[in-house]
């Protein structure tokens, strides 16, 4: 098996190394922390694709960046939910999230500030990557918890079984890799 795949997303080329999950079982590594050419392209293409929405929300990290970015571009906030409360977070409210790319069960957190902004707000879900859909899951509950609505969910690239699903939107799809 190679120890790379070629991903062409948002008209750029990367070559993403093959990482096990598995016996056998593969993932390529999509990381776009530092690639800020693939970050920027990448926010470009998804928010063409994205319906109206107020607030962008993300989980930490690997979707900050690209979160960042889509604000950055449509003027829009942004709002990373937490993987630790912070001392500043008032009436903070989490969810549970077990990832396919994490070891163990983490919690995703968001301030009652940041809840209360959502209120009413139509709100874009963005990911680098869906896969298993859980982290996805854990910030529309969070979304919901907070009253807001979701607009979309929205993602660089929708891996394995995730590129079937209807309910989201993505710009490339990244197979899993069967030895």
């Amino acid at each position: 098996m190679d120890k790379f795949y070629t991903l062409k997303v948002a008209g750029l080329e990367r070559q993403l190394p093959l990482c096990p999950i598995a016996e056998n079982v593969y993932i390529a590594a999509f990381v776009m922390f530092s690639d800020v050419e693939l970050t920027v392209a990448c926010a470009e293409e998804l928010l063409k694709k994205a319906p109206d929405f107020d607030v962008i929300v993300t989980a930490e990290s690997k979707g900050i960046p690209l979160a960042y970015e889509m604000s950055r571009q449509c003027g829009k906030k942004y709002i990373p939910a937490r993987k630790m409360h912070k001392l500043y977070m008032t009436n903070a409210k989490s969810v549970e999230v077990k990832s396919i790319t994490t070891d163990k069960v983490q919690t995703l957190f968001l301030s009652g500030e940041d809840m209360e902004y959502m209120k009413g707000k139509k709100v874009l879900i963005v990911d680098d990557v869906i896969s298993t859909g859980e982290s996805l899951r854990a910030l529309e509950v969070l979304v919901e918890t907070a009253g807001g609505i979701i607009a979309g969910k929205a993602a660089v690239l929708a891996e394995g079984d995730a590129a079937k699903r209807e309910d989201i939107f993505f710009l490339e799809e990244l197979p899993i890799f069967v030895e």
